[in-house]
């Protein structure tokens, strides 16, 4: 079992490079699916693809909640409230409003969010090194809005939309901690699958009582459709069935390594797929960020025992 959970393989490395980059790509797609579907409305449907992903996934590679208990229930719902219908939701309406180089740059913060939140809640030590990537993290994030001109593809709440992706970082570092409470009769796959569903149910009320027009796709292009599939399929199904397969097996160092795709990912996607312009203070911003991400890639990276 040891040797397993230390494998190198290139499927090992494949796994946990393909499932970082397929989690980056969610921050592009979803200004792309901002921009044709009701916010609510597209979470519901992204939910219900991610689901019809996960669940041949997890009755093949698990033991189907067989050995879960009566708490892992409870976080598992909070873990659908936070880490994905909070996380969705406001980053869909976070990219209505900014651009997908800000996005993604904010979105390279959450490793240094969720240390923060570690010591906040759950009684982690803090040292040089997170609260250093911390630091980095608000300091990019202030100069890649500061230095932001007119015509970079941002609407006229670009501030407003940065907050929100903000918030949706927030979000995520919920959901990173929040699945440290689960015990161990339940795998992070049947979490994410059932929280998933939850999730699903959840947005088709939240479709009904806000979105003006709930699942009315009448208008939607077939880059739309395309997107929002990808969107479901891919970085709420396959990603986390890939990151977390390879996360099990490879060594500490491996794991920590590889979250810097998510970042590297979204941005040039952002470039690619929204065809946004490059800007000098694009690096200076993403750098900083990035810099952090490194101080946290080199936390993880430490020897447990």
């Amino acid at each position: 079992m040891v040797s397993e959970r230390r494998s190198t393989t290139p499927a090992v490395v494949v796994q946990l490079l393909l499932g970082m980059a397929l989690f980056g790509s969610a921050t592009p797609l979803s200004k792309l699916i901002g921009q044709q579907f009701s916010v609510f409305t597209a979470s519901c449907m992204r939910m219900l693809i991610a689901c019809l992903v996960l669940a041949p996934f997890t009755w093949l590679l698990t033991k189907r909640f067989g050995n879960a208990q009566r708490s892992d229930w409870w976080v598992i719902v909070a873990i659908s409230l936070f880490g994905m219908v909070g996380f969705t939701a406001a980053m869909l309406f976070g990219m209505r409003l900014t651009t997908g180089v800000i996005g993604s740059t904010i979105m390279s913060a959450t490793p240094a969010v969720t240390a923060a939140g570690a010591v906040v809640f759950l009684g982690a030590a803090m040292n040089w090194r997170t609260s250093g990537a911390l630091a980095l993290a608000v300091a990019g994030i202030v100069a890649i809005n500061l230095l932001r001109t007119e015509g970079d593809g941002a609407t006229e709440a670009p501030i407003l939309g940065a907050a929100l992706v903000a918030m949706a970082v927030c979000f995520e570092a919920a959901y990173t901690l929040l699945s440290r409470k689960l015990s161990d009769g339940i795998s992070s796959l049947e979490a994410t699958l059932a929280a998933s569903f939850i999730a699903t149910l959840l947005f088709v009320v939240l479709a009904f009582a806000f979105d003006s027009r709930p699942f009315d796709f009448s208008g939607v292009g077939r880059d739309g459709y395309f997107a929002l599939a990808f969107w479901g399929a891919a970085t709420g199904g396959l990603a986390p069935v890939l990151w977390y397969n390879g996360a099990r097996k490879a060594p500490g160092a491996l794991t920590a390594g590889t979250m810097a795709v998510m970042p590297l990912s979204a941005l040039v996607l952002s470039y690619v797929l929204l065809d946004e312009p490059f800007r000098w203070f694009h690096l200076l911003g993403f750098g900083l960020v990035f810099s952090g991400l490194v101080l946290m890639i080199v936390e993880h990276s430490k020897p447990t025992d």
